[in-house]
């Protein structure tokens, strides 16, 4: 499998970078679209893109060396060797969140409506970064064998990427890919078919994504660890958490405001 999409003269262009540009990009727009829908600021995304997109990066990076510090530990200048592969998405997730804190508190921004804003295209960006581990032959699981991969009807060429270190792998890039595609579209369904209401989005995404990833996360075999847990699993674990809180503060909120507007409605009668 070869990491290098095209080479011009001295400058390789691979398709992990490649990847997660065409991301970025097609976020950004979706984002920026959604934005105006409910009321926001037309310029906020952009205004916010380059300080998401930085943080990401860097907290990805941060978070994937940190619980696989023995590969650098000899080699500290590979750190900085990002196109190479080796970037963690929680921790674009967490660095990028706190960013959005950051500039949604300079800019008296609601922090929960940007997240909500910001969910489906990040759903997105997830769905078309992993075919960067693809072919950076990253985020692979358990031995397996080839006719195994051809009973689930793949094309070629994912059957031979899936060919690592001498043997056939699971798949499991492709099956977060999916998760993540299916997300997006249950996400369209909810902007198309249902009112806005705060956080919404934001804890669909927490659960679906928590759940998916903690289940392919199982699969793996190039896991980051802490002692014998799976950190992915744990972040997982944490985000499930936090949606299904984000959900019931929604109810509770939903139920002090209608019990609010009732009695509105009967002193307004009296």
């Amino acid at each position: 499998m070869d990491k290098v999409m095209v080479t011009i003269g001295p400058v390789s262009i691979y398709w992990y970078s490649f990847l997660m540009v065409v991301a970025v990009l097609i976020g950004s727009s979706i984002a920026t679209s959604y934005s105006r829908k409910i009321n926001m600021p037309s310029t906020i995304i952009s205004d916010m893109l380059f300080g998401v997109v930085v943080s990401g990066i860097i907290g990805a990076r941060i978070y994937y060396v940190i619980f696989n510090f023995d590969t650098y530990r000899n080699n500290l200048l590979d750190i900085f060797k990002i196109w190479e592969g080796g970037l963690a998405i929680y921790g674009a997730i967490i660095a990028g969140i706190i960013y959005i804190f950051y500039y949604c508190h300079k800019k008296e921004i609601s922090f929960i409506k940007m997240l909500d804003v910001c969910s489906l295209p990040l759903l997105l960006g997830q769905a078309i970064g992993r075919w960067g581990n693809f072919f950076n032959q990253e985020a692979y699981g358990t031995i397996i064998t080839r006719s195994s991969l051809e009973n689930m009807y793949l094309p070629d060429f994912i059957i031979d990427g899936m060919y690592i270190d001498g043997a056939y792998r699971v798949p499991t890039f492709l099956y977060e890919s999916v998760w993540c595609l299916l997300g997006v579209l249950i996400l369209l369904y909810i902007r198309k078919k249902r009112a806005y209401i705060e956080g919404r989005q934001l804890s669909f995404y927490l659960i679906w994504y928590g759940i998916g990833r903690f289940i392919i996360e199982s699969m793996r075999t190039d896991s980051l660890y802490i002692g014998d847990f799976r950190v992915s699993m744990i972040v997982s674990a944490l985000l499930i958490i936090i949606g299904i809180l984000l959900i019931i503060r929604n109810y509770k909120k939903k139920h002090k405001n209608d019990k609010l507007a009732q009695i509105g409605g009967q002193d307004g009668r009296i």
